[in-house]
């Protein structure tokens, strides 16, 4: 029975759902959605802000300060309200209205950033608001998730090494890519071993984390306006790019089978499902892909019919999957 003290202290490590079944793809999901933070950017928030508080940079006036689109956003909040920390979110209009009341709740003051930048995003403005914070007032402090060596180090000391204690013979690893830190502690900790894992970035259409062209993006999570200082080609085998249509179709097909689930694990099991289905046709290899979180959150946006008929034209266009095929 576990008893805590500290909302941080509790995450479910090794859940994982065998997609075999779902959508008969040779695929472990990895589900991190559980625990009080309903996501995986918990741990990246505990270490950064761990890191911090070690090093001297938080003192008894400090304000926490940080870009987010919403699930790091909420992991500080939590992490901030049990330490007795102030915290500002500058976030932007495509954060789920969910998340927005949920930090709030929490104590924090989120500050909704809409001035687009020259990608079709918001990542550029967001930041551009939070270094003229910390411009403004010394007692800001930014702990910048996009660049923090401490985001990926937490999934290189937590979230790799339980993927390896599950699956010990694992051949292919599916990671989504937003600031890159799961992606990016997980690459290391294989590659460094010379384990012999393919490891494959999942990224949205539209994002210009790895050169793609910027497009018009909706669903919150994945992708980037700005190329995050994180990221590392060198540590990946390789890059699947999915459309917002298909990230959309796949979150319904899983709900359709009782798995509610993020806008990101709908990215990255469409890329994940395309990949195994081009790489590996009618093989069964020992695939896990990371699901970020579960699909509450979402139910305003991905999983609401007028959100869907006001940014894609037509709401059923995703909710009819009688046909559905995760290899197209």
């Amino acid at each position: 029975m576990p008893i805590i003290s500290s909302p941080h202290e509790f995450n479910v490590e090794d859940l994982y759902i065998d997609l075999r079944r779902v959508n008969d793809t040779p695929l472990y999901l990895k589900c991190e959605g559980f625990n009080f933070a309903g996501s995986i950017k918990l741990k990246a928030a505990a270490e950064m802000l761990d890191a911090a508080e070690a090093g001297g940079l938080i003192g008894p006036d400090s304000v926490l300060v940080e870009s987010s689109s919403g699930n790091l956003g909420v992991a500080l909040a939590i992490i901030a309200a049990d330490r007795g920390y102030r915290f500002i979110c500058v976030t932007d209009p495509r954060c789920n209205p969910t998340t927005l009341r949920l930090m709030r709740s929490l104590g924090a003051d989120v500050r909704v950033v809409s001035k687009q930048d020259a990608n079709l995003g918001y990542l550029h403005s967001r930041i551009q608001y939070v270094r003229d914070l910390c411009a403004r007032d010394d007692r800001h402090v930014w702990l910048n998730q996009y660049a923090n060596p401490n985001n990926w180090r937490a999934h290189y000391e937590h979230t790799a090494p339980e993927i390896e204690r599950s699956f010990p013979g694992l051949e292919v690893l599916f990671v989504g890519a937003g600031t890159t830190g799961t992606l990016m502690g997980c690459a290391r900790y294989f590659k460094e071993r010379r384990r012999p894992v393919t490891i494959v970035a999942v990224d949205a259409v539209g994002s210009v984390t790895f050169g793609g062209a910027p497009e018009r993006r909706v669903v919150p999570g994945l992708g980037t306006s700005t190329r995050p200082e994180l990221v590392d080609e060198s540590w990946i085998d390789d890059v699947v790019h999915v459309s917002e249509v298909d990230t959309i179709r796949v979150c319904h097909s899983l709900a359709a089978r009782g798995f509610l689930l993020g806008g990101s694990t709908g990215t990255v099991v469409s890329g994940a499902s395309r990949w195994l289905g081009e790489k590996y046709p009618g093989e069964d290899p020992v695939a896990v892909a990371i699901s970020p979180d579960l699909g509450e959150r979402y139910l305003t946006s991905v999983y609401d019919e007028g959100w869907l008929r006001e940014h894609f034209g037509q709401a059923n266009l995703f909710t009819d999957i009688d046909d559905w095929s995760p290899h197209p």
